[in-house]
């Protein structure tokens, strides 16, 4: 089996070296795929012809699924996963220091730009606030 019991990834690509951190849940699904894929070693997702799934088939994939979901193609993208995960790690902690952290940036202004918000959503907040009668 792969070894993915260890809840800490090495990913390099695109001229970076990330450190990902996965959930021991994850890691136990990871595992269990691994064994039901009949994968001892290397490269967990793979493709038909037996290559590593690239970024790009994922974009493909993912453009194919927008009409079924119901999702404009021009709003999909595979960096749209790691935006959800930033918004959603941050509505947990609240902590954007930590979040850079995870995120792999050496700027918080860079992880700032995962969590702007739109100005509806700002109205939105601002309405729940219920400042005035």
């Amino acid at each position: 089996m792969p070894e993915i019991q260890h809840p800490l990834l090495i990913v390099a690509g695109e001229g970076k070296i990330r450190t990902i951190l996965l959930p021991h849940r994850l890691c136990r699904k990871l595992q269990k795929y691994a064994k039901q894929q009949k994968i001892a070693s290397g490269k967990l997702f793979l493709t038909q012809d037996g290559l590593p799934v690239s970024r790009q088939s994922i974009w493909t994939r993912m453009k194919a699924l927008c009409e079924a979901a119901g999702v404009e193609r021009s709003k999909v993208f595979p960096h749209n996963l790691r935006s959800l995960f930033a918004r959603s790690f941050y509505g947990s902690c609240h902590d954007v220091v930590r979040l850079a952290d995870v995120l792999g940036h050496s700027s918080i202004e860079t992880t700032r730009i995962y969590l702007m918000s739109t100005g509806k959503e700002y109205l939105r907040q601002l309405d729940k606030l219920g400042l005035v009668q």
